[in-house]
């Protein structure tokens, strides 16, 4: 004989399970509507300096990818003189925009151009070296589009990824342990170039940085202002200085000291 349940109950008795977990569900439904009805617009900043043999293919692999949302790109080229600039002047169509540094003023800097200027209400990061796959896109969105989350950044660590130089590896480790033991965190890679941002939160933080210690500067300001940061994994393919990165033993040190001194200061 088949049990009968009544509404707001189980057959042996026992209330409330299925109603906390209706309340759950139609609460986590609700932050999704109230997502989607809030981020139309996915603006993606693409700091570039001196990268003439990748800027093309990155901005093809950023036109196919299939987003829940509109899709705006605002490529800094940052006072690029290997001829840049000519590869920029032919992509540019109604979804690109190129804005122009006259000369090289750091990574910091062109993602501050580059947010002056975005539409969206949501903000993602892309460099245009190749190492980040703008496939990981929709898995950086998903919590943010369902409600969950205001900022994500996309950890090398928990994904796919190509082998890092040991000393690349320690440095990055170093950083994040710093960020976690100094903010109280548990992150697992606060260097990622993959950080998405609701535009709220951007609005309520001003970016002082030139250089790359601008992702140790947004982090540490994110963790201050009691924001939780969300954490997805994403695919990871790294270059060598041979291939070009951009990235020294200074920059590492320079990123220790922002970390430490954006504890301490007062207000941020």
């Amino acid at each position: 004989m088949m049990d009968e349940v009544g509404a707001g109950g189980r057959s042996d008795g026992t209330e409330g399970h299925v109603g906390e977990h209706d309340a759950v569900a139609g609460g986590e439904h609700d932050a999704a509507a109230v997502a989607r009805d809030r981020y139309r617009t996915l603006s993606v900043i693409v700091p570039v300096f001196n990268e003439r043999n990748t800027v093309a293919e990155i901005l093809r692999r950023i036109r196919a990818v299939d987003l829940p949302v509109q899709l705006e790109v605002v490529v800094v080229d940052d006072g690029s003189t290997d001829g840049t600039d000519k590869v920029l002047s032919v992509l540019q169509d109604s979804t690109v925009r190129v804005l122009t540094h006259r000369s090289n003023r750091g990574k910091g800097a062109a993602v501050r151009t580059g947010i002056n200027t975005a539409r969206g209400q949501l903000v993602l990061i892309q460099d245009a070296d190749l190492e980040y796959d703008p496939d990981d896109w929709p898995r950086l969105l998903d919590p943010v589009m369902k409600g969950k989350a205001q900022v994500v950044f996309g950890s090398r660590f928990t994904g796919e990824r190509r082998a890092m130089r040991p000393t690349q590896w320690l440095g990055n480790r170093l950083l994040t342990l710093t960020a976690n033991v100094l903010y109280r965190s548990t992150l697992s890679d606060m260097e990622t170039c993959y950080k998405l941002f609701d535009r709220k939160v951007l609005d309520s933080i001003t970016i002082e940085s030139d250089g790359f210690d601008f992702e140790p500067e947004i982090t540490a300001k994110v963790l201050r202002r009691g924001y939780r940061i969300y954490e997805v994994p994403v695919s990871y393919t790294g270059r060598d200085a041979s291939e070009g990165t951009k990235f020294e033993w200074r920059d590492g040190v320079r990123a220790l000291t922002t970390l430490v001194r954006y504890r301490f200061v007062r207000q941020v």
